[in-house]
């Protein structure tokens, strides 16, 4: 290896490493399972060039045989961990079952089918691994462009860098395979497109954390206006648009939640304005924790949040998702009182979700549904309620049967209006 190319090499290894160290710093000071894994994959790219880029063997000078080895498996194992990690990073388990079901078979199968090249002949063994390493990557690839179609904007990002993961493990390979018949600007196309990849992705996933830590619940007096943690009225309604104009092309099924707060004026007698505020953070903090951070939340009005999970895995999903909700809003609170004190305060909620159906129904209608739920919620144990498909009337959400809607004009309600101040 010229000096030239070592020194390129070097200089992407330390730029992957870098990134690699910044979120090793970022999982020691808030330790997640989500940062466990971002780690993990920023170790695996910077392995992965070390062994296939011939740093490796030129400064460690390993066995013919052991490098061969370590080159087979680099690929395969790189791109799963990938898989896994980007999993989680979709929320695909809650959102697609295609994606989910994709991404898992990715992670678990890619090693496996690595370890059985090596069962093949030596002149086999890495030609194989990379088209491995390269269906899998396609694959992600494909899935995270899928997730953005679903609705998922951070998703076109990730996307475009597993697209430049693409030529970077294709030229990786080409050069362990092929280490003489490379140049220098060859080499240092391919060292730019995983550099590239590696900080596009890993962008991607911190944005989506920090994200995630600022819809935490406050453990104090926020230092913001709760409203401004989540969508406004507007906003909503504008995301509650865009989303159906994308289930026109998608035709996937969905759901609306709204969520009415009956005691609020009690809150505010028992604990002041200040902790009536703290109730309304630390209600959409749960409340976009449940629903996941790649769906929006909003203020509808003053006592209500609506949120959208625009793609479900099943209609019976949403059995779950009402009893967490019910369980996850109910539970006591501890806000900061009239003097200064901690006060426990539960709170006094009803929940309704609305199915969405490929269909396009009106927002106004949807959005006036989930309301008429919520409240009707209020006289129920479970305090989640859904619409029955045969007779349309409010029923728990522990007994609500998602058969085939019938074909018929849905019952107007005289839920409040569009809220677009």
């Amino acid at each position: 290896m010229e000096t030239l190319t070592l020194m390129l090499w070097c200089m992407a290894l330390g730029a992957i490493g870098a990134a690699a160290l910044a979120r090793t710093g970022d999982l020691a000071a808030r330790p997640t399972s989500a940062k466990v894994r971002a780690v993990a994959y920023h170790l695996s790219v910077w392995l992965l060039v070390l062994v296939l880029s011939g740093v490796l063997r030129h400064l460690a000078h390993p066995g013919a045989a052991l490098l061969q080895v370590l080159q087979v498996l680099a690929g395969p194992v790189c791109v799963a961990l990938a898989s896994c990690w980007i999993h989680g990073w979709l929320a695909a388990g809650e959102r697609d079952r295609l994606m989910a079901s994709g991404l898992r078979l990715s992670a678990f199968a890619l090693p496996l089918l690595a370890l059985a090249i090596l069962r093949l002949p030596v002149d086999q063994q890495l030609p194989a691994a990379a088209v491995l390493a390269l269906a899998g990557n396609a694959l992600t690839c494909w899935l995270a462009f899928r997730a953005w179609i679903l609705g998922d904007r951070l998703a076109l990002a990730m996307a475009i860098g597993c697209t430049l993961a693409l030529p970077a493990l294709a030229g990786l390979y080409a050069l362990a395979m092929h280490p003489d018949d490379w140049s220098a600007p060859a080499q240092m196309g391919v060292a730019l497109a995983v550099t590239l990849a590696n900080a596009l992705t890993g962008r991607m996933a911190w944005h989506r954390e920090r994200h995630r830590w600022r819809t935490r619940e406050p453990d104090s007096v926020p230092a913001i206006d709760p409203v401004s943690r989540v969508h406004s009225s507007a906003a909503l309604v504008h995301r509650l648009v865009q989303s159906q104009q994308r289930r026109r092309r998608t035709r996937r099924e969905g759901a609306v939640v709204a969520v009415t707060v009956f005691d609020a004026d009690r809150i505010a007698t028992q604990v002041g304005a200040a902790g009536l505020n703290e109730v309304w953070m630390t209600l959409a903090a749960r409340l976009q924790r449940q629903v996941g951070v790649v769906n929006p939340v909003g203020r509808y009005w003053e006592h209500c949040f609506v949120a959208l999970v625009e793609t479900i895995p099943a209609r019976a999903w949403m059995r779950g998702l009402g009893l967490r909700l019910a369980l996850a809003l109910r539970r006591p609170m501890e806000v900061t009182g009239r003097d200064g004190d901690a006060v426990r305060v539960q709170v006094d909620v009803g929940i309704g979700l609305v199915h969405l159906p490929a269909s396009h129904p009106e927002i106004e209608d949807v959005l006036a549904d989930a309301q008429r739920l919520a409240e009707a919620a209020r006289g129920m144990g479970s305090r989640a309620a859904a619409a029955d498909p045969a007779s349309g009337r409010p029923v728990p959400i522990e007994e609500a049967r998602w058969g085939r809607r019938p074909r018929r004009r849905r019952e107007r309600t005289g839920a409040p209006p569009l809220a677009l101040q």
